[in-house]
């Protein structure tokens, strides 16, 4: 099911026919130098499935990026709740596979879902987290509005300085 459009990527909900491809880009030691470590193919398969459960009990999750020009699926973009630094948070995230690099496409993918966020799911705080050396995440979320708001040791990877960024609905306007 396609859930965002953009002018040059569709997004939409991951099916387990994504896992092959997907797997190919969440194992990737560059595509995932930021992250703890490369997927396996079981942890992408759990990956999905959580996907799915966060489709089912939540109306969001995040979503497969395909390149509208090639049909290719090229990343994963979308919110998902979960603890950050103690907190529950409705956390954008993206992962663009490393040949796509340098296109805008996280830009353009995050900002989109940012929006959706916002304005279909009435959400009223989105966040972005990233390691504090990831410098090319940390423009995308600056790019899109997210505003710093703290930095704190990550224990869900490796425990290093992580950048959080958020955007939050001012309620009393």
């Amino acid at each position: 099911m396609n859930v965002i459009e953009t002018k040059r990527l569709i997004l939409r909900e991951q099916t387990l026919e994504d896992t092959e491809s997907l797997h190919i880009i969440l194992s990737h030691p560059i595509t995932m130098s930021f992250w703890q470590f490369p997927f396996t193919l079981e942890a992408t398969q759990r990956w999905i499935q959580r996907n799915f459960e966060s489709y089912s009990n939540l109306g969001f999750g995040r979503y497969g990026v395909i390149l509208k020009s090639t049909q290719e699926l090229i990343g994963d973009c979308g919110l998902i709740r979960r603890e950050i630094d103690g907190v529950i948070e409705n956390d954008l995230g993206y992962i663009i596979h490393y040949k796509h690099w340098g296109q805008g496409y996280a830009t353009e993918c995050a900002a989109a879902c940012k929006q959706y966020a916002i304005e279909t799911l009435k959400l009223k705080r989105v966040v972005v987290n990233m390691p504090t050396n990831h410098i090319t995440s940390i423009r995308v979320a600056k790019k899109i509005g997210m505003v710093w708001e703290k930095t704190f040791n990550n224990p869900q990877n490796r425990d290093i300085p992580t950048h959080l960024y958020a955007f939050n609905i001012n309620l009393t306007t």
